[in-house]
């Protein structure tokens, strides 16, 4: 039994997962979630300002405290396309460093795709031995396809996340027919190349997947993602959020996720399942594993 606190820095969200493992299971036991917007940023400026540098550094700071007072053995954090998309990447993880005083990792495309795997798949009860896991985020999208019993043996990483295409293709709320093609257009060229192998089981990873889910369903096919874009499409991103209960930074690039799961899901040739776990769940169990080789 350990106790672990993990930070993750995303483009959009800074969250805590405060989490047990026993006995081979993950047990949340609280989690925090803030908005910071450090990939708008990233895309707006090219860079991150020092102002907000020091929001995430005192954000995480925050975090690192709740994790410690709450019994965390262990407390780290990783940031995603934030730190590897921004030329002063290295100033956000000094910063983040100082004011937590926790490790501070920025992944890599790799290390992202197989935490986001390994934490999707754990306590899911799947059918088949071939799984696929989808995790859209706002700066880039990890693909991993591998065994449920194990690592996954393919994994790529695209650097066209919901947030980065909103902000270059979807700036109208809703977007015009034209502007809509366009971002379609764009994720097609992107994806083209990518040929993963097919697995039996598709799940779809991260905060763009559980709000669609809350559009549509559990299970994101073809026909269903086709029907949220109708939706986005036609609905401003202030009322989809009120309506269906989605922060209102996700709501705003919700279109453009979906686009990017349509593309995804397409070559993967299954539907994906909404996995309520993901990259987070995938660091705790590295964490624990990183402890238990080590003893």
């Amino acid at each position: 039994m350990m106790d672990v606190g993990i930070i993750d820095v995303g483009s959009h969200t800074v969250r805590l997962l405060f989490a047990r493992r026993d006995d081979g299971r993950i047990q949340p036991l609280r989690q925090e979630k803030a908005t910071l917007g450090l990939g708008a940023e990233v895309e707006r400026l090219g860079r991150l300002s020092e102002k907000k540098i020091a929001e995430a550094a005192s954000l995480v700071g925050s975090f690192a405290r709740i994790a410690r007072k709450a019994g965390a053995v262990h407390v780290e954090t990783v940031v995603t396309a934030p730190g590897r998309q921004s030329p002063n990447g290295e100033d956000l993880v000094r910063a983040l460093h100082k004011a937590s005083g926790t490790p501070v990792r920025v992944l890599s495309p790799d290390e992202e795709g197989r935490l986001a795997f390994s934490g999707a798949i754990h306590g899911m009860e799947l059918e088949g031995e071939s799984v696929a896991v989808c995790d859209v985020g706002g700066g880039s999208t990890e693909i991993a396809v591998g065994s449920r019993s194990g690592e996954p043996a393919w994994v790529r990483s695209v650097d066209v996340g919901a947030l980065r295409l909103t902000g270059r293709f979807l700036a109208q709320d809703p977007p015009s027919p034209q502007a809509l093609s366009l971002a379609r257009l764009t994720v097609e060229r992107e994806f083209c190349s990518l040929t993963p192998p097919l697995p039996k089981v598709g799940l779809a990873a991260g905060g763009t997947a559980r709000a669609l889910r809350k559009l549509v369903g559990e299970e994101l096919g073809a026909s269903e993602l086709e029907a949220a874009i109708a939706m986005l499409r036609g609905s401003r991103s202030a009322h989809v959020a009120k309506e269906y209960g989605i922060d209102r930074g996700r709501a705003r690039t919700l279109v453009a996720g979906a686009l990017i799961l349509e593309a995804v899901q397409c070559r993967l040739n299954v539907p994906l399942r909404v996995s309520r776990t993901g990259l987070r769940e995938g660091a705790v169990l590295a964490v624990v594993d990183e402890a238990a080789a080590a003893a």
